[in-house]
């Protein structure tokens, strides 16, 4: 097994060395052109259009760019410039070379970004196309899958398919499954057929399995492709010009060192003996944009933006570099005023494209905290500005403790926590419901006291009282519990955490996304383990050697 080496994401999209990106009018075109030698680790090769985490890194920083830079653009169609192949999936070597935490990681990254393109097409009015012009397996194909239509050549030998069950024993790792069945309504017992079928679907066989839209030959299959762009495009409500705001390098404004990071808004600490970090998220500095005009002239110098960036990246870097760090604690420092003042902008110009982008983009990043398999502790203390947006990290956490009072030795006022408008929807977790809802799930006598509370300054009885923190000690006792909290935290097993606080977290309706970062990771989790998959004679080891894998076959 390869040690992994630390991740980095600093994608240059000046010199992509994965993916090209051109456009025409109202349509962009990703192009996806693999180089071999440039994978995140030297052991492999990425042919055949096949993926590493390298490949998605940029994927995901394309996808951002084209969200953020380029208003006017309405249609995305992600296609592949090598003959007869889209794309192979994930590597295979990469796969069996890697960390069990490095494949479980990269599964969730690349589900993320597969989310994320579902979310520009509901919601940022940039609907996705696949181009399938080759054939499309695994990974490739699930690329595919998150697009709002498919394409595929028609040439006779080009085919869709799944064959991560029959030849690796594995699940397909970013959604497969669930998007045949959840989301394209394949028939289940169909589903099953191609899912084992390592040959997979090709031409008309696969509209009729609704596997993909539309098939066309080679012949009109680039003007077919650009019709059905041109058609997708006119139906969103996106500008067809306008000016953007140009995304700094990912990660560029954050400094790393053994003992954290830092940047301009997020600080993380990291206690090494506690096996926890200590986020501390700084409130806004001075008035802050208030329409959509003034945000967007603002860029990513406004405090929202540069937040959820700076956010972003700190909870990718302790994911992928920092694995042995089970237990993250936030905190905040600044204003509450501040934060509510920052966040108006959400009810004055809801409709703008920049204002809608930003609000996104905090969405899928409250989101990467649900999913990142970590204990979440919220201290909400003395100078804090747990409102709006930042309380949500108060309503996400599994513990939240609140001081009753202050310092003594500090000249600060009694923390105080407020709900505002947005808690109650603009930032839904991956049920569908707001966290606000999701705490009161199947109480709804509960809940509506709750919001009856939105806009109050509640202090720790206040917020006790209305069920919004797990507790509240004065400044006695304080430094004690939470010391002893993240004491029986680190204590604990982390694979029975993990299991235990997913099974919390996520209450309430089962949807697309649930199934993905629930049931699939908590599955692939267990299945990336077995012997069956990794183990000297598993199928993962044993693919493309000749030899056939050596299987246990108890089910149980």
């Amino acid at each position: 097994m390869t040690i992994d080496k630390p991740v980095s994401f600093l994608a240059d999209s000046a010199s992509y060395r994965h993916w090209r990106v051109g456009y025409a009018v109202n349509v962009a075109t990703v192009t996806m052109q693999v180089t071999p030698s440039s994978g995140l680790r030297d052991d492999y090769e990425l042919k055949l259009n096949s993926y590493d985490l390298s490949v998605d890194i940029e994927l995901y920083d394309i996808v951002q760019r084209l969200r953020f830079e380029h208003p006017e653009i309405h249609a995305v169609v992600i296609t592949s410039d090598m003959d007869k192949v889209f794309c192979a999936g994930a590597n295979i070597q990469m796969l069996a070379g890697s960390t069990h935490g490095h494949k479980v990681n990269f599964c969730k990254f690349t589900n993320e970004t597969r989310n994320g393109i579902e979310d520009a097409s509901a919601h940022s009015g940039q609907v996705y196309l696949a181009a399938v012009n080759g054939t499309a397996a695994g990974g490739g194909y699930e690329l595919a899958l998150a697009c709002d239509e498919i394409i595929l050549i028609d040439d006779y030998s080009s085919a869709v398919s799944l064959p991560e069950v029959p030849l690796l024993a594995v699940l397909p790792g970013t959604g497969g499954l669930t998007r045949l069945v959840d989301k394209r309504f394949v028939r289940r017992d169909l589903a099953d057929a191609f899912s084992t079928r390592i040959e997979g679907i090709k031409g008309h066989q696969a509209i009729d399995w609704r596997l993909v839209d539309y098939v066309a030959p080679k012949s009109t299959f680039a003007e077919v492709v650009q019709a059905r762009a041109k058609v997708r495009g006119a139906e969103t409500h996106r500008p067809d010009a306008g000016d953007a705001v140009t995304l700094p390098l990912f990660g560029s404004s954050t400094s790393i060192d053994a003992d954290g990071s830092r940047s301009g808004n997020v600080d993380v600490a990291i206690d090494r003996d506690l096996g926890a970090a200590r986020f501390t998220i700084r409130g806004p500095i001075g008035p802050q944009p208030q329409t959509g005009i003034a945000l967007l002239k603002a860029g990513v110098e406004s405090w929202l933006l540069a937040t959820a960036l700076e956010l972003d990246f700190a909870v990718l870097h302790l994911r992928f570099n920092e694995p042995d760090i089970g237990t993250w604690v936030f905190t905040t420092q600044g204003d509450v005023e501040s934060v509510t003042d920052a966040e108006h902008v959400f009810d004055n110009d809801a409709d703008h494209w920049f204002v809608r982008e930003v609000r996104l983009y905090l969405s899928r990043t409250l989101k990467r905290i649900d999913a990142s398999a970590r204990t979440l502790v919220t201290l909400i203390e003395p100078n804090s500005c747990f409102a709006g947006v930042l309380a949500e990290l108060v309503l996400a956490a599994d513990r939240s403790l609140m001081l009753d009072g202050t310092m003594a030795d500090l000249d600060a006022s009694p923390p105080v926590l407020r709900l505002t408008t947005t808690n109650n929807g603009l930032f839904p977790m991956s049920n569908g419901l707001s966290r606000l809802h999701t705490r009161f799930w199947g109480r709804d006598d509960a809940l509506a006291v709750a919001r009856t509370a939105i806009g109050a300054a509640l202090v720790a009885l206040d917020a006790v009282e209305a069920e919004l923190v797990t507790f509240a000690f004065d400044d006695i006792d304080w430094h004690d519990e939470v010391r002893l909290l993240l004491e029986e935290r680190g204590s604990y097993s982390p694979d029975a955490l993990s299991g235990m606080e997913a099974n919390l977290r996520f209450v309430g309706p089962e949807t697309l996304e649930t199934k993905i970062f629930a049931r699939l990771s908590a599955w692939q989790n267990w299945i990336f383990q077995r012997p069956n998959a990794v183990g000297s004679d598993g199928a993962l080891r044993r693919f493309g050697t000749g030899s056939r894998p050596t299987f246990d076959r108890n089910r149980v």
